[in-house]
């Protein structure tokens, strides 16, 4: 009889999607979640994408007023060097604030198992039978959840957050600052070794077929499709560089 308890509560507690070890952690090592990777993959893409757009725009702003190599060089390098420490301290901040929110939530459902353990375990109950659980098996697998790690079955429950979705404001700073350079150097090397009549169309179809590029090795990394990722990529990136160099054109200045 215990033995057969032992297995329906194992599967009652996979069933409910709370028999991790840890947080976020894959039952299964040969098998790990794409998910894992989001702490880390948004800051890559906005990083890339943002280097690649703004410098891109930046220099065919300038080319458009002023073609000469050194204008363009000189634009194009302190776009670079702007654009990943703006990148790098604004990841920085607004994750920072992410974590911020995170960290007092969990405070918050810490007191509250303090000032009403029975309560929680009967709201932790309750999420497990809106799930499709059981009461009985519900109650079951709230009780030794909330035996095991209480505070940890709640924050994932009723919080929806885990350690591979976690606030990593360091992480998605460096991420995001590492990448913007990287993809930025793209249309500014594009730039310096097209000749200087046709440094627009050079930056252009170098910037676009980037983009592609990038929406692909996001679609890849996030085990995502394809088409779909790229396509949106090159669309918004393209929008965004074609809006930024009209500016240059209209106004006859550097944006």
């Amino acid at each position: 009889m215990k033995a057969a308890k032992a297995s329906v509560t194992c599967a009652a507690i996979a069933a409910a999607n709370a028999g991790c070890p840890k947080l976020g952690a894959s039952a299964h090592s040969d098998d790990p979640h794409l998910v894992d990777r989001v702490s880390w993959l948004r800051a890559a893409v906005m990083g890339a994408n943002d280097g690649i757009v703004s410098v891109a725009s930046i220099i065919v702003g300038v080319a458009a007023a002023d073609p000469t190599g050194s204008a363009v060089l000189i634009a194009g390098t302190a776009g670079l060097a702007a654009g990943a420490m703006s990148m790098a301290a604004g990841e920085y901040v607004s994750v920072s604030s992410q974590a911020d929110l995170e960290a007092a939530d969990i405070e918050r459902e810490r007191q509250a198992l303090i000032d009403d353990p029975v309560g929680e375990e009967t709201e932790l109950a309750e999420i497990y039978q809106e799930r499709g659980l059981s009461r009985e098996t519900a109650v079951l697998v709230a009780r030794e959840l909330t035996q095991k790690d209480a505070l940890a079955a709640h924050v994932r429950e009723e919080l929806g957050l885990s350690d591979s979705q976690a606030a990593q404001p360091l992480l998605a700073a460096v991420t995001s600052a590492v990448t913007f350079s990287i993809f930025a150097a793209i249309p500014l090397i594009a730039a310096v070794l097209a000749p200087q009549a046709v440094v627009i169309p050079v930056v252009v179809v170098t910037t676009l077929i980037a983009l592609a590029g990038l929406g692909a090795l996001g679609a890849k990394a996030g085990g995502a499709a394809l088409l779909p990722a790229t396509v949106r990529v090159v669309f918004w990136g393209g929008l965004a560089m074609a809006v930024t160099a009209l500016v240059g054109w209209l106004f006859g200045v550097s944006v």
